[in-house]
């Protein structure tokens, strides 16, 4: 689009809310946000300065649409679908579609104690979230023992162990008044919100009981179960006075990543928190309201209130936000409150930090792993090596490949794929003097750097024809190595250059798990060329024998369909989208038939 239109459009644009796509020159969405005016926030991106991260963003903009909206709340609702939908670049996504475990008390005649992943509108009443399945499973075990409700998905025929221990009061075989489901309902909703330390002190005054008896046994069962209920009942590190299930968010922005701590207090008791990181490229508010918007997008759990680090009142970002949850927003400003949100905040920055001083001791990692190698094979700066491999089925369809280490890390866009043209049958070695030839006769005539290593996937034999085209024709001195595998398939050997001993690398070393993966990588890339070749030819020799299909015919039908079994199946309809008439399609898929 010229510049005159985009200008003509922004003129255009409504004062009403709304959300609006922006588009690359190949019409993809490259970002989806929302406005409480439209008019003002398009125009804002191509007016005035912008930092370096939303720069690169508003250069790829080539084109944009817009939805209007009623509300701003309706906007952010269409938000969150249009990014799901089109995925963009320069959105803030949530891949991590993890959810709590809940307790559930469900909504039956004869309720029964389960564990969820989902909270579901069917009017069941929900406790949690619990921050994994274990402390979920130990707190309906400890329900289980403390109220009879019962434990059968299927009431069964007669009473079993359960009743017998008093943990189920048996409606299988006895008629259980509803006003005794509501009573055990009521005690473990107050158990579970606080109300255990009365349980705890009711079963002690038991246990002294059972103990001034000579019951001992029968004290040390409900001893056992106090402590089970302190254990799983524990007060969290972080509590409220009240009993109002709210969660708090934390942000932290630095180098163009953006951090997020939520945490989940339900009852007043910090029960689990959730952490992210990931690149952004607008601004801080901005991303994380649309962060909060997506995190409760699907999740039907949502809390009475949620705590912002920004002022949501005065902050334009979050307009619609709380008619959207339906919970009240706020942003506490001192006391108990604005501390934990400080918390949260602080929390956010020491995960950013910690994922930086990850990313550096990967680095480091690598770098290591590279010089242990260096040292391994005499090489004194190994910054660069270049692995080949052959693939081929009985000599059909026989190609090669090429993958990059650079400091330890695969170069994808370095890597190379090669189909064998010289060599006739299944002939691995001369297979590899064509490709070493071919790769480095190139190099050579580009007067490109040339690798510090090159890796052979396979022995002596390999090693041998890469030498022999290296030295001898080209006039190349390039360690080459060879990694030979064991009988299954792993690798076993490093093999330098034409020494008939391998190299000693301990198996627990960063370069022996270095040259493990350049071996994985270059396989697999290897492999994956070879099934497409072989499935293409296969696809071009089948074509051939068809009278009428040449080149053009069989470019066509290759582009529109998948496979030979599409085509077999295809409407007429279909080959006339890719340009072949109807005589010609029924010929084709007669010739497919008796394939």
């Amino acid at each position: 689009m010229s510049f005159e239109t985009l200008r003509v459009k922004l003129a255009l644009l409504p004062e009403k809310p709304g959300c609006y796509l922006m588009k690359d020159e190949q019409g993809h969405v490259i970002y989806v946000g929302k406005a409480k005016v439209l008019k003002n926030r398009v125009r804002s991106y191509f007016t005035g300065s912008h930092d370096g991260k939303t720069q690169r963003m508003v250069s790829l903009i080539a084109d944009f649409e817009y939805i209007v909206t009623d509300t701003v709340a309706e906007a952010l609702v269409l938000e969150c679908n249009l990014i799901k939908h089109h995925t963009p670049h320069y959105n803030i996504m949530l891949r991590d579609d993890k959810t709590y475990p809940y307790i559930k008390i469900t909504r039956e005649e004869h309720p029964r104690l389960e564990i969820v992943r989902r909270v579901q509108k069917d009017k069941a009443l929900y406790f949690g979230p619990y921050p994994n399945a274990g402390a979920a499973a130990e707190t309906k075990q400890l329900l289980d023992r403390l109220y009879p409700l019962r434990k059968c998905k299927k009431l069964k025929t007669k009473v079993c162990l359960y009743y017998h221990i008093g943990q189920c009061l048996a409606p299988c075989e006895f008629k259980i008044d509803e006003q005794q489901y509501q009573a055990i309902t009521k005690e473990i909703t107050d158990f579970l919100q606080g109300g255990h330390q009365k349980i705890t002190e009711e079963l002690r005054r038991k246990m002294e009981t059972e103990a001034e008896q000579m019951h001992f046994e029968r004290a040390a069962e409900l001893r056992d179960l106090i402590v089970q209920i302190g254990r799983v009942m524990e007060t969290q590190k972080v509590t409220m006075d009240d009993t109002v299930d709210r969660d708090v968010f934390g942000a932290y922005a630095d180098k163009g990543h953006l951090s997020v701590q939520v945490f989940m207090m339900r009852s007043g008791k910090l029960v689990e928190r959730s952490a992210t990181v990931f690149r952004h490229y607008n601004g801080e508010a901005e991303d994380l309201a649309s962060y909060v918007a997506q995190f409760y997008f699907s999740n039907p759990d949502l809390p009475k209130e949620v705590w912002l680090p920004f002022d949501s009142a005065s902050d334009a970002e979050f307009d619609g936000l709380s008619e959207f949850l339906h919970a009240k927003i706020l942003t506490p400003k001192r006391g108990k409150k604005h501390e934990l949100v400080e918390l949260a905040c602080q929390n956010a920055r020491i995960a950013l930090e910690e994922r930086y001083a990850l990313l550096m001791k990967d680095e480091l990692r690598t770098s290591s792993a590279m010089q242990q190698l260096g040292e391994a094979l005499g090489i004194p700066t190994l910054h660069r090596l270049e692995a080949f491999d052959n693939s081929n089925i009985q000599g059909v369809d026989p190609v090669a490949a090429m993958v990059v280490f650079a400091d330890g890390k695969p170069l994808k866009k370095d890597y190379r794929k090669y189909k064998i043209k010289t060599v006739q049958g299944p002939d691995d070695y001369a297979s590899m003097r064509e490709i070493i030839r071919r790769r480095y006769l190139r190099l050579l005539r580009e007067k490109a750097p040339l690798p510090d290593l090159i890796v052979v996937d396979g022995g002596k034999g390999h090693i041998a024809a890469t030498l022999d085209v290296l030295e001898n024709e080209l006039s190349l001195e390039i360690p080459v190595c060879g990694l030979a595998k064991d009988d299954r398939h792993r690798t076993s050997q490093l093999f330098l250059g034409d020494d008939p001993d391998p190299i000693e690398l301990d198996h627990a070393s960063p370069a022996f798990h270095l040259m493990q993966r350049v071996q994985d990588e270059v396989h697999r890339f290897a492999i994956t060329f070879h099934r497409n070749t072989h499935k293409q030819s296969t696809l071009n020799s089948v074509l051939d024998e068809i009278p009428g299909v040449g080149e053009t015919r069989r470019r066509q039908l290759l582009r529109h369909f998948a496979s030979l079994q599409e085509m077999k199946s295809a409407p007429l309809d279909e080959f006339r989208k890719a340009g072949v008439g109807d005589q010609l399609a029924r010929r084709i898929q007669a010739h497919l038939a008796g394939v």
